[in-house]
């Protein structure tokens, strides 16, 4: 009995098939991380533009060309009722001749943009643009819808541009 060695590793196996300890992995998966990041951005840039909310105005159709800048505009708003907003805020014409007063003192080169209902009267429209003009400011616009193109036919009549396709023409009223 003396000359039997045991195995090296203990046991009857043979050392070949120890057990090993369970250790838990210390690395965090992030890819579900970044799944759930990158759909919560894609989310935000959709809605993002959708959450400009303004006071509801029907403004009047315009063929004039857009007018580009780098600086956010001030918008003042006149509404079918007549009543008078600085971006979504309502104010009286006093309050907003302070109010604009204050803001063209910190940034005198702000640029100022009108939007009117279409079925505001045009005496308020041009009370509220000169309580704008009075408080200072110069760079003042008028802000409308595009209007749809329309083409010179033969003897200089205006005839509608071509419709989309898929849609019929409106027939154009005769006089």
């Amino acid at each position: 009995m003396a000359g039997i060695i045991p195995a090296a590793g203990g046991g009857s196996t043979g050392g070949r098939f120890r057990r090993r300890r369970y250790t838990p992995i210390a690395d965090i998966n992030v890819t579900p991380l970044v799944d759930v990041m990158l759909v919560l951005l894609i989310i935000f840039m959709i809605t993002a533009p959708l959450l400009q909310v303004g006071v509801p105005v029907d403004l009047p159709k315009t063929s004039a060309q857009q007018v580009g800048g780098t600086d956010e505009p001030m918008v003042v708003s006149v509404n079918s009722q007549g009543e008078v907003f600085l971006g979504e805020t309502k104010y009286d014409l006093p309050e907003l001749a302070t109010k604009l007063k204050a803001v063209h003192e910190e940034k005198p080169d702000q640029r100022v943009f009108m939007r009117g209902d279409k079925a505001v009267d045009y005496g308020k429209m041009m009370e509220v643009m000169g309580v704008v003009i009075d408080s200072g400011f110069r760079q003042l616009g008028l802000l409308g819808e595009q209007a749809q193109q329309l083409g010179k036919g033969a003897g200089g009549t205006v005839t509608p541009a071509p419709a989309p396709r898929g849609q019929q023409p409106q027939p154009t009223p005769r006089r």
